[in-house]
């Protein structure tokens, strides 16, 4: 089985968040993901990053984003961590109820949610794990 790993860390600038989604992307079709999975994943990266950047570290130059990514035949599995406080996922406003439908905040979370197999937090709420299966497989 193919496997490629690594870490990065990058300050929080977006266009520093943007190389690192697409070194991911090239590695989910170096391992010929389908279309559907890769742009679902560029999807929910785009949104974990600029989370981690603009809420978690606020864009504070001193803070950085750490990136962790481990892709195989299977599955892509991606960890973005900031320096912020956290925050508590389920405090998130759902945005498609009613009184929502106008306010900008949770889209980005419930995209991660539609595109991805799974999305979690880590107990402080400043490290979301993607995974995503490639499209007809349940290993992880």
């Amino acid at each position: 089985m193919s496997s490629e790993a690594f870490e990065v860390t990058i300050p929080s600038d977006t266009a520093r968040g943007q190389a690192v989604q697409e070194r991911i992307i090239s590695l989910l079709e170096k391992l010929n993901f389908p279309p559907r999975d890769v742009f679902g994943v560029r999807l929910a990266l785009e949104e974990a990053l600029v989370n981690a950047i603009k809420h978690g570290n606020g864009m504070d130059p001193e803070k950085n984003v750490h990136v962790r990514c481990r892709v195989n035949d299977v599955s892509a599995v991606v960890e973005i961590e900031d320096e912020g406080p956290g925050f508590r996922p389920e405090t998130i406003p759902d945005p498609t109820a009613e009184e929502n439908l106008e306010k900008p905040s949770g889209r980005g979370i419930m995209l991660m949610r539609a595109f991805m197999s799974d999305v979690s937090y880590n107990d402080r709420g400043n490290c979301v794990r993607l995974v995503k299966r490639r499209d007809g497989d349940e290993a992880e």
